[in-house]
């Protein structure tokens, strides 16, 4: 009889298995749940880094590929357009003073440059042949005075022989007839005595306004001829130059402003810095077919002499500019075929080719007068091949350098 192996006696209790296997499970969750944490840890530490690189990599590439540019805005013009245009000083009166009667200068008592006032004597004219006509017409006119006494007295008895009947009413109408005939005769021997009076009184040639002497071309001893014909040379120049007359011929596009009232300025080389004020009077009314201009009159105060007449000089109109134009510098125009364009920088990073229509050309700057309404991005020095849609990058402009630096 083989002895029985003896087994020991399971002292656990009964429960024992199933503890042990609780306590196993909860290290593999901890283990699962510590390894997705190493996992996501290494996502965001190790894969992120290389996805926000990538992006960055394509945002710098897209950069790059953009066309950069600078842009500006175009600013609103002046309420008023200044337009310098040439004009003519002339003197606000200019006569040329001609002697009335013939004779010999016997003295002037005005010379170039001297300011005379109304009224003044400039020369004096010895006319003999005007003094021997008016001695004789006195003459005349004092036989014929006699003889319409004469007449006169004869018809007057006559009448008082015609009441009685001593003459006939025939003989009485003889009588008065040649007594109105004397007296027609007496009134044209005063005319006569009178227009040789004022012919002598134009011996002395005198100012007919304030002004300046701007010629004499006469002498002492000279022959003087009545009249301003080709024989009567003049003896003075007289100029009136408390104000002068700027004759400016106003551009057709600029008609329709140049108004009477409007404000002018005139500018001098000789007098640098300063202008003097000025208003336009008048005009035309008509446009010069040859030139296409109107021809303006400013008027402008010289009490103090300074401007001489004759002179050129720069007259600057203030015109109403009416609906204010834009500005834009010349560098943001592109010449094309169809016209004048400018390229916009759209909010899309994408470009626009405007077409645009200018004004006057200020050298730098330029009008726009339509095409644009000043709220557009205008690129600044556009390449010529610039076209629509090209993606483009906003760069600050450079800083202007100043002077000397």
């Amino acid at each position: 009889m083989q002895p029985t192996e003896s087994r020991p006696e399971n002292t656990a209790r009964p429960g024992a298995p199933i503890q042990a296997r609780q306590r196993r499970f909860p290290r593999r969750w901890l283990l699962i749940g510590l390894l997705g944490i190493g996992v996501a840890l290494t996502a965001v530490f190790g894969i992120q880094p290389r996805i926000e690189a990538r992006a960055a990599l394509e945002r710098e590439t897209a950069n790059r590929s953009a066309m950069a540019v600078s842009v500006i805005r175009a600013k609103p013009g002046d309420a008023t357009r200044d337009v310098v245009l040439p004009g003519n000083m002339q003197p606000f009166v200019s006569t040329p003073i001609h002697a009335r009667t013939s004779g010999y200068l016997a003295r002037w008592h005005a010379d170039i440059g001297q300011q005379v006032k109304a009224g003044a004597l400039l020369a004096e004219i010895d006319t003999p042949e005007i003094d021997d006509q008016l001695r004789q017409s006195q003459a005349d006119l004092a036989r014929m005075e006699a003889d319409y006494q004469l007449a006169a007295a004869t018809a007057a008895r006559w009448e008082t022989l015609l009441k009685s009947g001593a003459v006939t009413r025939q003989a009485v109408e003889e009588r008065t007839g040649a007594a109105a005939e004397r007296r027609a005769a007496l009134e044209a021997g005063r005319f006569q005595v009178a227009r040789l009076r004022k012919l002598q009184g134009f011996k002395r040639v005198i100012a007919p306004f304030d002004g300046v002497i701007t010629a004499r071309n006469t002498d002492v001893g000279a022959l003087i001829e009545a009249g301003s014909g080709t024989a009567g040379r003049e003896l003075f120049h007289l100029a009136a130059t408390h104000k002068l007359r700027v004759f400016v011929n106003v551009p057709q596009m600029y008609a329709a402003e140049a108004r009477p009232g409007l404000a002018a300025e005139l500018l001098l080389a000789e007098f640098p810095g300063r202008t003097f004020p000025g208003k336009l009077t008048r005009n035309t009314r008509s446009i010069d077919a040859g030139s296409r201009t109107l021809l303006a009159e400013v008027e402008v105060d010289n009490a103090s002499g300074e401007l001489l007449p004759g002179g050129y000089a720069e007259v600057r109109l203030k015109l109403d500019a009416g609906q204010r134009a834009l500005m834009l510098p010349v560098n943001a125009l592109l010449f094309r075929p169809e016209g004048v364009v400018v390229g916009v920088a759209k909010a899309d990073h994408r470009t626009a080719l405007v077409p645009v229509q200018l004004g006057r050309d200020f050298g730098t700057e330029v009008e726009v007068v339509s095409g644009l309404d000043g709220s557009e991005d205008v690129i600044l020095n556009p390449s010529d091949s610039l076209a629509n849609g090209v993606e483009v990058k906003v760069v600050p402009q450079a800083p202007a350098k100043k002077a000397g630096s």
